[in-house]
């Protein structure tokens, strides 16, 4: 039986895309260069997981960094964590919002720096890239805000990080302009190696293992398996959600229909339930947004 013509045509394009091949090589013999965490979220995150810290010195750390004090003061006072009286100080902040929590939110500020490119074609891609991670990451953290089980400051690091494969080779783009033939090599080489490379960032950031997940299935629509509801699965509805108006809705699957929807919602809310409140959450969700801006 021959193959379908579809993968002939893919194998042939690769196998004349130089973008895909070195950054394919580079990435099997550990050469790529992969995106290092931001250095405030590594102090944060080492000093958060010092046995011997507290709130007061944890607060020194963070207030290295004015923006970031700024905008995790402004998170604890958010519909997220907002409690009876204001917020006006970082060790309240870090109280309210606790300190694991506290890491991932800082890491999610953190997280634009990693985003950056020089040449103007290169930059625009990535700011795009951004603005797309950081509308799943706002969506994901409302809509684990609203389902037992799930902590909405995670969500949103989850969200933020599903496609971080991707700026490896945006990366390897900036600096090689004169590899890429055609716009499409750009295009098939981040849907063949997007999940592979970003395994390797994860791992290198020593983020949580059920992250791995989140950027395997980050497009696997009609993912099913046994198991409860994960943070796979929150990422992936936050996804599709997120080119509502922008994607031909006839080439999308339904929400409702997605085995993962229906594994949130069962036991927590009806499905239609499940769709209003992404729809009533629009002023949360660009909340959050402006915040990781």
């Amino acid at each position: 039986m021959s193959a379908p013509a579809e993968i002939i045509n893919t194998a042939s394009n690769l196998a004349k895309n130089r973008l895909y091949h070195d950054c394919y090589h580079f990435m099997q013999s550990d050469n790529l260069q992969l995106p290092t965490i931001p250095d405030v979220a590594f102090k944060i995150r080492r000093a958060i997981n010092d046995d011997r810290a507290n709130n007061a010195k944890i607060a020194r750390v963070v207030q290295i960094d004015p923006s970031i004090t700024a905008r995790l003061i402004k998170i604890a006072n958010s519909p997220l964590y907002r409690g009876r009286r204001k917020i006006e100080s970082c060790p309240e902040a870090l109280t309210r919002i606790g300190l694991k929590a506290a890491q991932d939110i800082i890491t999610s500020f953190a997280m634009k720096t990693v985003f950056l490119a020089k040449s103007p074609v290169i930059a625009r891609k990535m700011t795009d890239l951004w603005a797309h991670s950081s509308y799943v990451a706002a969506i994901s953290a409302v809509f684990a805000h609203k389902i037992p089980g799930f902590d909405p400051d995670k969500a949103m690091l989850a969200g933020l990080i599903h496609d971080i494969g991707v700026v490896p080779i945006l990366t390897y783009a900036d600096k090689h302009p004169e590899i890429i033939n055609t716009p499409k090599d750009l295009v098939e080489t981040v849907r063949n190696l997007r999940v592979d490379i970003g395994l390797q960032i994860i791992r290198k950031w020593d983020f949580p293992a059920d992250f791995e997940d989140v950027i395997i299935h980050a497009e696997n629509w009609y993912k099913h398996n046994d198991g409860p509801a994960d943070y796979s699965d929150i990422v992936m509805i936050a996804q599709l959600h997120s080119y509502i108006g922008k994607v031909d809705v006839k080439k999308m699957p339904r929400i409702d229909e997605l085995p993962s929807f229906k594994k949130l919602v069962q036991g927590h809310l009806d499905p239609d339930a499940g769709l209003s409140i992404l729809d009533m959450a629009k002023d949360e969700i660009e909340h959050i947004r402006q915040m990781l801006k």
